[in-house]
Protein backbone atom coordinates (compact mmCIF):
# COMPACT_ATOMS: atom_id res chain seq x y z
CA UNK A 1 0.00 0.00 0.00
CA UNK A 2 2.23 2.16 -1.20
CA UNK A 3 1.82 5.92 -0.52
CA UNK A 4 -0.98 5.68 2.42
CA UNK A 5 -0.87 7.49 5.11
CA UNK A 6 -0.94 5.40 8.46
CA UNK A 7 -0.28 6.68 11.91
CA UNK A 8 1.52 3.57 12.30
CA UNK A 9 4.04 4.72 9.96
CA UNK A 10 6.66 6.23 12.57
CA UNK A 11 5.94 5.02 15.62
CA UNK A 12 7.98 2.96 17.67
CA UNK A 13 7.58 1.29 21.04
CA UNK A 14 10.38 1.29 23.41
CA UNK A 15 11.85 -1.20 26.47
CA UNK A 16 14.10 0.45 29.58
CA UNK A 17 16.67 -2.18 30.80
CA UNK A 18 18.40 -1.96 33.88
CA UNK A 19 21.76 -4.17 34.06
CA UNK A 20 23.30 -4.36 37.79
CA UNK A 21 27.17 -4.00 37.37
CA UNK A 22 28.67 -6.85 39.10
CA UNK A 23 32.44 -4.88 39.32
CA UNK A 24 33.80 -8.06 37.60
CA UNK A 25 35.11 -7.39 34.44
CA UNK A 26 34.21 -10.84 32.88
CA UNK A 27 30.99 -11.06 34.08
CA UNK A 28 29.95 -7.72 32.88
CA UNK A 29 30.81 -8.03 29.49
CA UNK A 30 29.53 -11.66 29.55
CA UNK A 31 25.79 -9.89 31.07
CA UNK A 32 25.86 -7.13 28.70
CA UNK A 33 26.62 -9.37 25.62
CA UNK A 34 23.69 -11.89 26.33
CA UNK A 35 21.10 -8.74 27.31
CA UNK A 36 22.66 -7.56 23.62
CA UNK A 37 21.96 -10.57 21.37
CA UNK A 38 18.81 -11.76 23.23
CA UNK A 39 17.21 -8.32 22.76
CA UNK A 40 18.76 -8.03 19.23
CA UNK A 41 17.00 -11.77 18.28
CA UNK A 42 13.67 -10.23 19.12
CA UNK A 43 14.12 -7.49 16.91
CA UNK A 44 14.77 -4.54 19.32
CA UNK A 45 17.41 -2.13 18.51
CA UNK A 46 19.46 -0.52 21.53
CA UNK A 47 18.99 3.29 21.74
CA UNK A 48 20.60 4.77 24.42
CA UNK A 49 22.92 3.25 26.71
CA UNK A 50 23.46 5.39 30.55
CA UNK A 51 26.16 3.74 33.54
CA UNK A 52 26.39 5.21 36.76
CA UNK A 53 28.90 3.09 39.63
CA UNK A 54 26.22 0.22 39.93
CA UNK A 55 23.97 0.08 37.00
CA UNK A 56 23.81 -0.07 33.22
CA UNK A 57 20.18 1.30 32.02
CA UNK A 58 19.63 0.36 28.16
CA UNK A 59 16.94 1.75 26.21
CA UNK A 60 16.08 -0.38 23.12
CA UNK A 61 13.47 0.53 20.70
CA UNK A 62 11.88 -1.45 17.53
CA UNK A 63 9.07 -0.30 14.85
CA UNK A 64 5.69 -0.84 16.47
CA UNK A 65 3.70 -2.77 14.83
CA UNK A 66 -0.33 -2.60 14.16
CA UNK A 67 -1.32 -5.23 16.67
CA UNK A 68 0.98 -4.46 19.54
CA UNK A 69 -0.93 -3.03 22.72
Amino acid sequence: MEGKASIFADMKEYQAVILRIAHNVRDDEDALTDLLNERSRAGWEPSMMTQDDQRITVVFQRRATSDAS
